[in-house]
Protein backbone atom coordinates (compact mmCIF):
# COMPACT_ATOMS: atom_id res chain seq x y z
CA UNK A 1 0.00 0.00 0.00
CA UNK A 2 1.49 3.34 -1.13
CA UNK A 3 1.15 6.56 0.85
CA UNK A 4 1.05 10.01 -0.78
CA UNK A 5 4.33 11.85 -0.26
CA UNK A 6 2.60 14.64 1.64
CA UNK A 7 1.19 12.09 4.11
CA UNK A 8 4.62 10.78 5.10
CA UNK A 9 6.39 12.57 7.91
CA UNK A 10 9.94 11.33 7.49
CA UNK A 11 11.32 12.28 10.95
CA UNK A 12 8.42 10.60 12.75
CA UNK A 13 8.72 7.55 10.53
CA UNK A 14 12.42 7.21 11.24
CA UNK A 15 11.86 7.73 14.95
CA UNK A 16 9.24 4.99 14.94
CA UNK A 17 11.55 2.60 13.13
CA UNK A 18 14.36 3.36 15.57
CA UNK A 19 12.08 2.82 18.56
CA UNK A 20 10.95 -0.53 17.17
CA UNK A 21 14.58 -1.50 16.69
CA UNK A 22 15.30 -0.56 20.28
CA UNK A 23 12.46 -2.76 21.49
CA UNK A 24 13.81 -5.57 19.33
CA UNK A 25 17.18 -5.15 21.03
CA UNK A 26 15.48 -5.43 24.40
CA UNK A 27 13.69 -8.61 23.37
CA UNK A 28 16.99 -10.10 22.20
CA UNK A 29 18.62 -9.73 25.63
CA UNK A 30 18.84 -13.17 27.24
CA UNK A 31 16.40 -13.76 30.06
CA UNK A 32 19.26 -15.36 31.98
CA UNK A 33 20.74 -11.99 32.95
CA UNK A 34 18.57 -11.53 36.01
CA UNK A 35 19.29 -10.55 39.57
CA UNK A 36 20.19 -13.50 41.76
CA UNK A 37 18.82 -14.47 45.14
CA UNK A 38 18.55 -12.06 48.06
CA UNK A 39 20.43 -12.27 51.38
CA UNK A 40 18.84 -14.53 54.01
CA UNK A 41 18.79 -13.13 57.57
CA UNK A 42 19.23 -15.87 60.19
CA UNK A 43 18.75 -13.54 63.15
CA UNK A 44 18.89 -15.30 66.50
CA UNK A 45 19.70 -18.59 64.77
CA UNK A 46 22.95 -17.24 63.34
CA UNK A 47 25.25 -18.54 66.09
CA UNK A 48 23.83 -22.09 65.97
CA UNK A 49 25.44 -24.95 64.10
CA UNK A 50 22.74 -27.42 65.20
CA UNK A 51 19.12 -26.63 65.96
CA UNK A 52 16.31 -29.13 66.39
CA UNK A 53 12.68 -29.38 67.39
CA UNK A 54 12.49 -32.77 69.15
CA UNK A 55 15.88 -34.29 70.01
CA UNK A 56 19.62 -34.03 69.34
CA UNK A 57 21.34 -37.42 69.44
CA UNK A 58 25.08 -37.96 69.07
CA UNK A 59 27.21 -41.07 68.67
CA UNK A 60 30.99 -40.95 68.52
CA UNK A 61 33.57 -38.17 68.63
CA UNK A 62 31.62 -35.26 67.18
CA UNK A 63 32.97 -31.70 67.28
CA UNK A 64 30.61 -28.74 67.00
CA UNK A 65 32.09 -25.27 66.56
CA UNK A 66 29.13 -23.10 67.47
CA UNK A 67 25.96 -23.21 69.56
CA UNK A 68 23.42 -26.03 69.70
CA UNK A 69 19.81 -25.96 70.86
CA UNK A 70 16.34 -27.38 70.59
CA UNK A 71 12.75 -26.61 71.49
CA UNK A 72 10.07 -27.66 72.36
CA UNK A 73 12.06 -30.87 72.96
CA UNK A 74 14.74 -30.91 75.64
CA UNK A 75 16.71 -34.14 75.10
CA UNK A 76 20.36 -33.81 74.07
CA UNK A 77 22.23 -37.13 74.31
CA UNK A 78 25.83 -38.05 73.62
CA UNK A 79 27.58 -35.19 75.48
CA UNK A 80 30.28 -36.47 75.93
CA UNK A 81 31.80 -37.76 73.67
CA UNK A 82 30.45 -34.72 71.76
CA UNK A 83 32.85 -31.77 72.06
CA UNK A 84 31.05 -28.43 71.98
CA UNK A 85 32.83 -25.13 71.31
CA UNK A 86 29.79 -23.01 72.02
CA UNK A 87 26.70 -22.85 74.19
CA UNK A 88 23.95 -25.43 74.66
CA UNK A 89 20.30 -24.34 74.90
CA UNK A 90 17.62 -26.91 75.69
CA UNK A 91 14.02 -25.66 75.72
CA UNK A 92 15.01 -22.22 76.97
CA UNK A 93 14.19 -18.73 75.73
CA UNK A 94 17.32 -18.57 73.56
CA UNK A 95 16.34 -21.77 71.75
CA UNK A 96 12.78 -20.47 71.37
CA UNK A 97 14.02 -17.25 69.75
CA UNK A 98 16.37 -19.23 67.49
CA UNK A 99 13.52 -21.45 66.30
CA UNK A 100 11.38 -18.39 65.58
CA UNK A 101 14.24 -16.90 63.57
CA UNK A 102 14.68 -20.20 61.72
CA UNK A 103 11.03 -20.15 60.67
CA UNK A 104 11.46 -16.62 59.32
CA UNK A 105 14.60 -17.65 57.40
CA UNK A 106 12.86 -20.80 56.11
CA UNK A 107 9.96 -18.76 54.75
CA UNK A 108 12.41 -16.26 53.23
CA UNK A 109 14.28 -18.97 51.32
CA UNK A 110 11.05 -20.68 50.27
CA UNK A 111 9.77 -17.41 48.81
CA UNK A 112 12.85 -16.57 46.73
CA UNK A 113 12.14 -16.52 42.99
CA UNK A 114 12.26 -16.91 40.09
CA UNK A 115 13.61 -20.39 40.67
CA UNK A 116 15.23 -22.38 37.89
CA UNK A 117 14.08 -26.01 37.78
CA UNK A 118 17.06 -28.34 37.47
CA UNK A 119 17.58 -32.13 37.53
CA UNK A 120 17.63 -33.93 40.87
CA UNK A 121 21.25 -35.04 40.62
CA UNK A 122 23.72 -32.22 41.27
CA UNK A 123 26.94 -34.23 41.35
CA UNK A 124 29.31 -33.47 38.49
CA UNK A 125 27.81 -30.02 37.92
CA UNK A 126 29.13 -26.48 38.23
CA UNK A 127 26.56 -23.82 39.10
CA UNK A 128 26.62 -20.04 39.35
CA UNK A 129 24.74 -17.92 41.93
CA UNK A 130 20.97 -18.09 41.72
CA UNK A 131 17.83 -19.85 42.91
CA UNK A 132 17.40 -23.51 41.93
CA UNK A 133 14.53 -25.89 42.59
CA UNK A 134 13.74 -29.58 42.22
CA UNK A 135 11.46 -32.25 43.68
CA UNK A 136 14.43 -33.70 45.57
CA UNK A 137 18.18 -33.07 45.53
CA UNK A 138 20.88 -35.72 45.41
CA UNK A 139 24.64 -35.15 45.36
CA UNK A 140 27.02 -37.90 44.27
CA UNK A 141 30.64 -37.08 43.52
CA UNK A 142 31.27 -33.30 43.47
CA UNK A 143 29.00 -30.27 43.08
CA UNK A 144 30.97 -27.08 42.35
CA UNK A 145 29.56 -23.66 43.23
CA UNK A 146 31.34 -20.82 41.42
CA UNK A 147 30.92 -17.26 42.77
CA UNK A 148 32.99 -15.76 39.91
CA UNK A 149 34.78 -13.52 42.43
CA UNK A 150 31.53 -11.88 43.50
CA UNK A 151 31.99 -11.31 47.27
CA UNK A 152 28.30 -11.64 48.19
CA UNK A 153 27.17 -14.29 45.73
CA UNK A 154 24.20 -16.28 47.04
CA UNK A 155 23.11 -19.79 46.13
CA UNK A 156 19.62 -21.01 47.05
CA UNK A 157 18.43 -24.59 46.57
CA UNK A 158 14.74 -25.34 47.12
CA UNK A 159 13.81 -29.00 47.52
CA UNK A 160 10.14 -29.97 47.54
CA UNK A 161 11.01 -33.03 49.63
CA UNK A 162 14.47 -34.35 50.56
CA UNK A 163 18.19 -33.69 50.29
CA UNK A 164 20.63 -36.62 50.12
CA UNK A 165 24.40 -36.14 49.93
CA UNK A 166 25.91 -39.50 49.01
CA UNK A 167 28.85 -41.20 50.70
CA UNK A 168 32.09 -39.40 49.87
CA UNK A 169 30.32 -36.59 48.02
CA UNK A 170 31.51 -33.00 48.14
CA UNK A 171 30.12 -29.50 47.75
CA UNK A 172 33.12 -27.54 46.47
CA UNK A 173 33.20 -23.73 46.66
CA UNK A 174 35.41 -21.77 44.26
CA UNK A 175 36.26 -18.16 43.33
CA UNK A 176 35.01 -16.54 46.54
CA UNK A 177 31.91 -18.65 47.19
CA UNK A 178 31.09 -18.66 50.90
CA UNK A 179 29.30 -21.46 52.77
CA UNK A 180 27.49 -18.74 54.71
CA UNK A 181 25.73 -17.71 51.49
CA UNK A 182 24.62 -21.20 50.43
CA UNK A 183 21.12 -22.18 51.58
CA UNK A 184 19.49 -25.60 51.27
CA UNK A 185 15.73 -25.45 51.83
CA UNK A 186 14.42 -28.96 52.55
CA UNK A 187 10.67 -29.37 53.00
CA UNK A 188 11.14 -32.84 54.48
CA UNK A 189 14.40 -34.37 55.76
CA UNK A 190 18.09 -34.09 54.87
CA UNK A 191 20.68 -36.88 55.07
CA UNK A 192 24.45 -36.59 54.68
CA UNK A 193 25.88 -40.05 54.13
CA UNK A 194 29.20 -41.41 55.40
CA UNK A 195 32.19 -39.04 54.89
CA UNK A 196 30.15 -36.54 52.86
CA UNK A 197 31.92 -33.17 52.78
CA UNK A 198 29.10 -30.63 52.75
CA UNK A 199 28.96 -26.84 52.56
CA UNK A 200 26.08 -24.50 53.28
CA UNK A 201 23.15 -23.98 55.62
CA UNK A 202 20.58 -26.77 55.77
CA UNK A 203 17.13 -25.47 56.68
CA UNK A 204 14.98 -28.57 57.06
CA UNK A 205 11.32 -28.76 58.03
CA UNK A 206 11.67 -32.13 59.80
CA UNK A 207 14.89 -34.12 60.40
CA UNK A 208 18.60 -33.87 59.61
CA UNK A 209 20.81 -36.99 59.77
CA UNK A 210 24.61 -36.92 59.59
CA UNK A 211 26.10 -40.36 59.09
CA UNK A 212 29.55 -41.46 60.29
CA UNK A 213 32.30 -39.00 59.42
CA UNK A 214 30.19 -36.49 57.49
CA UNK A 215 31.37 -32.89 57.83
CA UNK A 216 29.58 -29.57 57.37
CA UNK A 217 30.94 -26.09 56.92
CA UNK A 218 27.76 -24.20 57.67
CA UNK A 219 24.73 -25.20 59.75
CA UNK A 220 22.26 -28.04 60.32
CA UNK A 221 18.98 -26.41 61.38
CA UNK A 222 15.81 -28.48 61.75
CA UNK A 223 12.48 -26.88 62.61
CA UNK A 224 10.26 -29.67 63.96
CA UNK A 225 12.21 -32.93 63.99
CA UNK A 226 15.45 -34.42 65.24
CA UNK A 227 19.13 -34.03 64.42
CA UNK A 228 21.30 -37.15 64.63
CA UNK A 229 25.10 -37.01 64.66
CA UNK A 230 27.82 -39.66 64.39
CA UNK A 231 31.48 -38.65 64.62
CA UNK A 232 30.93 -35.45 62.67
CA UNK A 233 32.46 -31.99 62.50
CA UNK A 234 30.29 -28.89 61.94
CA UNK A 235 31.86 -25.46 61.72
CA UNK A 236 30.01 -22.15 61.64
CA UNK A 237 32.44 -20.03 59.64
CA UNK A 238 32.94 -16.31 60.22
CA UNK A 239 30.92 -15.31 57.14
CA UNK A 240 33.21 -12.44 56.24
CA UNK A 241 32.87 -11.20 52.66
CA UNK A 242 35.56 -12.60 50.41
CA UNK A 243 37.80 -9.96 48.78
CA UNK A 244 37.52 -9.59 45.02
CA UNK A 245 40.73 -10.07 43.09
CA UNK A 246 41.99 -6.86 41.51
CA UNK A 247 42.56 -8.79 38.30
CA UNK A 248 39.00 -10.03 38.11
CA UNK A 249 35.75 -8.17 37.70
CA UNK A 250 32.44 -9.37 39.16
CA UNK A 251 30.16 -10.91 36.57
CA UNK A 252 26.41 -10.67 36.40
CA UNK A 253 24.64 -13.25 38.54
CA UNK A 254 22.17 -15.43 36.69
CA UNK A 255 19.29 -17.69 37.63
CA UNK A 256 18.78 -19.54 34.36
CA UNK A 257 20.65 -22.65 33.27
CA UNK A 258 20.15 -24.78 30.16
CA UNK A 259 17.23 -27.20 30.29
CA UNK A 260 17.92 -30.90 30.56
CA UNK A 261 20.90 -32.37 32.38
CA UNK A 262 23.02 -29.88 34.29
CA UNK A 263 26.24 -29.27 32.39
CA UNK A 264 29.64 -28.27 33.59
CA UNK A 265 30.97 -24.78 32.94
CA UNK A 266 29.87 -21.72 34.87
CA UNK A 267 27.44 -20.44 32.24
CA UNK A 268 27.66 -16.97 33.68
CA UNK A 269 27.51 -13.78 31.67
CA UNK A 270 30.84 -12.11 31.05
CA UNK A 271 32.29 -8.66 31.49
CA UNK A 272 30.20 -6.11 33.32
CA UNK A 273 26.91 -7.96 32.80
CA UNK A 274 23.78 -6.99 30.87
CA UNK A 275 21.89 -3.90 32.00
CA UNK A 276 18.54 -4.21 30.25
CA UNK A 277 17.29 -0.74 31.12
CA UNK A 278 20.60 0.81 30.20
CA UNK A 279 20.64 -0.82 26.77
CA UNK A 280 17.07 0.24 26.07
CA UNK A 281 17.73 3.79 27.17
CA UNK A 282 20.82 3.97 24.99
CA UNK A 283 18.96 2.66 21.96
CA UNK A 284 16.11 5.13 22.43
CA UNK A 285 18.61 7.96 22.89
CA UNK A 286 20.27 7.09 19.60
CA UNK A 287 16.85 7.02 17.94
CA UNK A 288 16.03 10.45 19.34
CA UNK A 289 19.33 11.93 18.19
CA UNK A 290 18.82 10.55 14.69
CA UNK A 291 15.30 11.96 14.47
CA UNK A 292 16.47 15.37 15.70
CA UNK A 293 19.15 15.51 13.01
CA UNK A 294 16.61 14.74 10.30
CA UNK A 295 14.31 17.51 11.56
CA UNK A 296 17.19 20.00 11.62
CA UNK A 297 18.18 19.17 8.03
CA UNK A 298 14.64 19.56 6.76
CA UNK A 299 14.24 22.92 8.48
CA UNK A 300 17.54 24.16 7.08
CA UNK A 301 16.44 23.20 3.55
CA UNK A 302 13.17 25.08 3.97
CA UNK A 303 14.97 28.20 5.13
CA UNK A 304 17.43 28.03 2.23
CA UNK A 305 14.54 27.62 -0.22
Amino acid sequence: MAFPPNRLHLPNLRLGIAAVAALGLLAAIPASAQAASAPVPLGKADSFVVLAGKTITNTGATTLNGDIGLTPGSSITGMPPLVLHGASHAADNVALQAQAALKTAFDNVAGQKPATAIPNELGGSKLVPGVYSSGVFAIHKTLTLDAANHPNAIFVFQSAATLDAGAGSQVKLIRGASPCNVFWLVRSSATLETTANFSGNILALTDIHLRTGATVVGRALARTGEVTLDSNTITNSSCRAMPVSSAAKPTAQVTQVPTGPVRTGDGSTSGGGNDTRGLLAGALLLAGVGAARVVAVRRRRRVDA
